[in-house]
């Protein structure tokens, strides 16, 4: 009689765990978040091991958020015939993840390196902090590690309330959006559709946000806070010269292998490229960067199919612009940069 007692008490335990989970999940289905994954080092770690391809199999991306929201990659994969591997980070200079690339003797692929000036030219620690994070865990990942990954993998593939990122007690605790005090500072909380990412790591805004003004002026509003708090001024000088020739040294450790390498600025607007263009104007920096490379790149403003993109929130472009996008960086490359891709 004892024992029933315990399995009609474990059987209702079941039953209300399955119901919170359920109902948990339909609330935030309800308000048009879509499934996601943790865009966390084991995901990036993930896509790290895929780039010992061929040049006719892939091209590998490094860069900071804007690549990420800005390259679609089944547009790419279906114009090209070949596979986009996306390493970049968000909010991260993509130069230590340049020369993890460059020290890794078997990697000899075609690499497109997305340029963000104020994150790119950053000597600053906190901006090369992921990538440092990430490149460490995919060199130390255990064979568990890669087990909980496969299998986290399978869970947030189908349900929505599983990115830890926004969901988890305390990034929903961090929603409250407590006043700073004096000498501490939290991290501005951006709205949950801004940022949604799939498992290739390709990250886009939802219609949630694109929908809601105010979604979009909270993330502006976030950028000018960041933007006042973290600005440092740009390097310049011999500071600036060592950072080429850094740059440098790396890009051609992979071309001696035979690799490609090509860099792109991708689109901005608003006070966001305003600010940039004032900072680190075009001929010091861009121009700059690849005269000392010397490698090709790809500028937004000299096309007039992209020289008009209006970003949302000033920095990313919408998903449809970005399939445009997509469509004319591939055209660029093939007619302007002979490269060559698996499907032509």
């Amino acid at each position: 009689m004892q024992s029933n007692h315990f399995f009609k008490a474990g059987l209702m335990a079941l039953l209300l765990v399955v119901f919170f989970i359920a109902g948990w999940e339909w609330y935030w289905r309800s308000k048009g978040m879509p499934v996601a994954f943790n865009d966390d080092e084991a995901l990036w770690a993930n896509s790290r091991a895929q780039v010992y391809k061929s040049q006719k199999e892939s091209t590998v991306f490094i860069g900071s958020s804007r690549i990420k929201f800005d390259l679609d990659i089944p547009a790419w994969q279906s114009l090209t015939g070949e596979e986009a591997i996306q390493l970049a980070i968000v909010g991260t200079n993509p130069v230590p993840l340049l020369e993890d690339l460059a020290n890794d003797v078997k990697f000899k692929g075609k690499l497109i390196i997305d340029v963000t000036e104020p994150l790119f030219f950053s000597v600053a620690p906190p901006a090369s902090a992921s990538a440092v994070k990430g490149i460490n865990y995919y060199k130390k990942q255990t064979p568990s590690q890669k087990f909980s990954s496969r299998l986290n993998y399978a869970l947030e593939s189908k349900f929505v309330f599983l990115e830890e990122n926004k969901y988890a007690v305390n990034a929903l605790l961090s929603d409250l959006e407590v006043p700073n005090r004096q000498g501490v500072f939290s991290f501005p909380v951006f709205p949950k559709g801004f940022e949604v990412t799939n498992y290739n790591r390709q990250t886009y805004m939802a219609d949630d946000f694109l929908n809601d003004p105010k979604q979009i002026k909270k993330q502006t509003d976030n950028w000018m806070l960041l933007g006042s708090i973290f600005a440092a001024p740009p390097i310049k000088g011999d500071t600036l010269t060592q950072y080429l020739n850094r740059v440098k040294s790396a890009v051609d450790k992979i071309k001696s292998r035979g690799g490609q390498v090509l860099f792109v600025r991708t689109p901005a607007s608003g006070p966001m490229e305003v600010g940039t263009r004032a900072g680190y104007p075009r001929d010091q920096y861009w121009d700059q960067l690849l005269k000392y490379t010397n490698s090709p790149g790809i500028h937004y403003e000299d096309y007039p199919e992209t020289s008009g993109f209006i970003c949302p929130e000033w920095s990313h472009l919408a998903p449809k612009d970005a399939v445009t996008y997509t469509q004319h960086l591939i055209k660029t490359l093939r007619t302007e940069k002979n490269w060559s891709f698996a499907k032509n």
